[in-house]
């Protein structure tokens, strides 16, 4: 069945399914997605989906047609991400012509390791009597392997800062140990060189946050948002069951409400200061695995993060 007699206007039919139901394109796509905000304008145009890869915080975009691929939307792809500077760029059509699936090729072959473009194909499927459903293959994708080798080339070529190659060496190994013993928690496929790396909640504007602070190592519940008000509300909701989280936790979190800033957090410091103690890596990897499996189970105990 054609897609168009399920979904008649892109705008106010399928782009809404997609946003209520992002686990669908996170699960091909294979990073924690959240979508946030719908016909979002660019200059004078409207973006169908603006949102962004929780793991890393970096924007993503999704352009939606109902149709075989033409010029028209992938000009007006590269024209939202000139207007977003996203990392990931989704495409989502009915069919790809060849010379447009060898465009978004052409473009993952040219463009950095943080930049990817995406061709995804939606079809209307019905298997016997079941009920129709929304089948999608990804049908152009960029060379994470690739670029993945490049951005080791250039870290062992210097281009990259010595602490940024730490800091890509470090989350490797816990991304790598999270996927083998929590794959639920994070659907990344790649390091990276910032200080911190998030994983999911399931729960959009906030993430488990394991980052390296003036501090030290923390593991931390941040709320990140773009509503400022929605931070707030949720940091406090949760605040007034402080005594039950702190006691499932194991131990009291630090409450920090960020007074002037948009975001809030609950954290818990390590006794580990330096991402660059290598020989430290083991234990600091087990600590963040252990400490961000009692903040989800703390987290769970009072009913999770309020959705609004």
């Amino acid at each position: 069945m054609p897609p168009r007699e399920v979904w008649p206007h892109e705008a106010h039919d399928f782009t809404p399914w997609l946003l209520a139901n992002v686990d669908v394109l996170s699960d091909l796509l294979g990073m924690d997605l959240v979508l946030d905000v719908a016909e979002h304008t660019v200059g004078g145009f409207s973006l169908d989906l603006l949102g962004r890869d929780e793991a890393t915080g970096h924007t993503v975009i999704v352009e939606n047609q109902l149709e075989v691929s033409d010029h028209t939307h992938l000009g007006q792809i590269l024209t939202y991400a000139a207007g977003t500077d996203p990392t990931t760029i989704v495409w989502v059509t009915t069919g790809f012509r060849p010379e447009h699936r060898a465009a978004i090729d052409w473009l993952n072959e040219r463009t950095d390791e943080q930049t990817r473009f995406f061709g995804v194909e939606i079809e209307v499927v019905r298997i016997g009597d079941s009920a129709l459903a929304p089948g999608f293959k990804l049908v152009a994708q960029p060379n994470d392997w690739g670029k993945q080798v490049r951005t080791a080339t250039a870290v062992a070529a210097g281009e990259v800062s010595e602490r940024g190659r730490f800091y890509w060496e470090f989350w490797e190994q816990v991304r790598i140990r999270i996927q083998a013993d929590h794959p639920g928690w994070s659907r990344a496929r790649t390091s990276t060189t910032a200080s911190w790396f998030n994983t999911a909640l399931g729960t959009s504007g906030v993430v488990l946050s394991m980052a390296f602070t003036r501090s030290g190592l923390v593991c931390q519940i941040y709320f990140d948002a773009p509503d400022a008000d929605l931070n707030a509300a949720r940091f406090e909701a949760l605040h007034e069951q402080r005594s039950e989280f702190d006691a499932m936790l194991g131990e009291p979190a630090t409450w920090d409400v960020m007074a002037g800033r948009k975001a809030a957090k609950i954290f818990v410091q390590s006794s580990f200061a330096d991402v660059a103690d290598r020989d430290s890596w083991p234990l600091m990897i087990s600590w963040l695995i252990e400490t961000q499996a009692r903040l989800r189970a703390a987290l769970d105990a009072i009913g999770g993060v309020p959705s609004a």
